[in-house]
């Protein structure tokens, strides 16, 4: 039980916290509203009836925890109760719609990056010349590049997942090309040199020593990447004025000042981070087992 708390009992903590700082937060930043609510009718609010309003508002600057988690389940557990599982007005709808192109985009950064790596450690060139370009195309704000993609495959007759995929693949390929350069790097002097007593031919070296010792840091980086992913899925859903997707979602929702609707979106997307993140995590410990890597 005490090695069980060692490990959850950090998280359940920071958890509280959170919660308890959350609610405190919609107090607050709802306060101001139910006030004039009670001004303009006459009345004083006590301390109770305070608490009450600011958590219960249907619009409020920041939501409670329940009324997301509440947004959350009518749009989920409800749907798929009714049947109405990829209904438009359903968060599992607009997840897949950003998971497509999050998936997409996150399999073209990640052969984008392995590929680069490659080229970067074995060619001197590319070294000195691709890589300072590629840490630099990261300054662009992504959100000042996502309309140019989008204008310019539009422009030549292409639209619809593609696009959002390759701006997803912009954010995605980074983490992958650093990570793996460092880990294709990672082999020591010692291992080089007994490889070249093996005779072993450039390929081999590759496959058998430099693959292998990379493994560690492309997981690593496929965690990062992906989380990179899923953010450049939904800004790409911006720009195009889509109408299904988490990112149509929180535009929508910004729109009509439903602040409800936006949080559950985000939190939906968090979470849908999570998971790929956790499943991405499995591989990795399964793989590395496999490797006799601890």
């Amino acid at each position: 039980m005490g090695a069980l708390w060692y490990r959850i009992g950090p998280v359940i903590t920071v958890v509280i916290a959170i919660f308890v700082l959350w609610y405190a937060g919609s107090v607050a930043l709802n306060s101001a509203w139910a006030y004039d609510k009670a001004k303009r009718a006459g009345v004083e609010l006590t301390t109770s009836e305070l608490i009450a309003d600011t958590l219960s508002q249907e619009k409020p600057k920041l939501p409670a925890p329940h009324q997301v988690g509440r947004e959350i389940w009518k749009t989920t557990g409800e749907m798929v109760a009714k049947g109405r599982a990829f209904s438009k007005r359903s968060l599992i709808y607009h997840s897949w719609i950003t998971l497509s192109s999050t998936l997409l985009g996150f399999v073209m950064g990640t052969a984008l990056g392995i590929a680069l790596a490659v080229g970067i450690v074995y060619n001197r060139t590319m070294d000195m010349s691709v890589m300072p370009w590629v840490i630099a195309s990261q300054t662009i704000p992504i959100l000042a590049i996502a309309p140019m993609i989008i204008v310019v495959l539009n422009a030549i007759g292409i639209s619809g997942l593609l696009p959002k995929a390759v701006i997803s693949m912009y954010l995605s390929f980074f983490p992958v090309v650093v990570g793996m350069v460092k880990g294709l790097r990672s082999p020591g002097k010692m291992q080089l040199d007994q490889m070249k007593t093996w005779n072993a031919s450039g390929g081999q070296e590759f496959w058998k020593l430099r693959l292998p010792s990379s493994m560690p840091f492309l997981f690593t980086s496929l965690k990062v990447a992906m989380a990179a992913s899923l953010v450049g899925a939904i800004v790409g859903e911006l720009p195009t004025g889509a109408v299904a997707g988490l990112g149509a979602r929180l535009l929508a929702g910004s729109y009509y000042g439903q602040t409800i609707q936006i949080w559950s979106a985000l939190i939906t997307a968090a979470a849908l981070a999570a998971c790929l993140v956790g499943i991405i995590g499995m591989i990795q410990k399964a793989v590395l087992k496999r490797m006799g890597m601890a």
